[in-house]
């Protein structure tokens, strides 16, 4: 028997080089609950700092409505890169990006090197 997360932590939150790293599990569908969660853990790692972020959604299977609500309120995640590899991760993406007023810049990226190349910039446009 393989052990499973417990709902609560379905993303895998770690923050290495100043960089907030956050990892969906494959074929995750991505509640209201699991974003809630997700983004408090954001902000109770990074406390008082911002960092960057970049959410791996390469095997995301879904994103319900109130997961994109809460993706859309603000963090202390000072720009996101969410990190996708086929059509479907870009439609998704897409999704998130649709939101009226993102908190924060937020692009689409299928290529790591660049994502964390965007990241890294400091006072970059969106």
């Amino acid at each position: 028997m393989t052990h499973q997360p417990e709902e609560r932590e379905k993303g895998h939150l770690t923050l290495e080089g100043g960089v907030l790293h956050l990892r969906w599990p494959r074929g995750a569908a991505i509640s209201e609950a699991d974003a809630e969660n997700a983004m408090s853990r954001v902000n109770e790692l990074c406390g008082e700092n911002r960092h960057p972020m970049l959410v791996d959604m390469a095997t995301t299977e879904k994103v319900s409505r109130g997961a994109r609500a809460v993706f859309g309120r603000p963090c202390q995640a000072s720009r996101i890169a969410l990190l996708g590899a086929s059509p479907v991760d870009k439609v998704m993406a897409n999704f998130i990006l649709g939101i009226n007023k993102l908190p924060c810049p937020t692009r689409f990226f299928t290529s790591r090197e660049e994502a964390m190349a965007w990241l890294k910039l400091e006072g970059a446009a969106a």
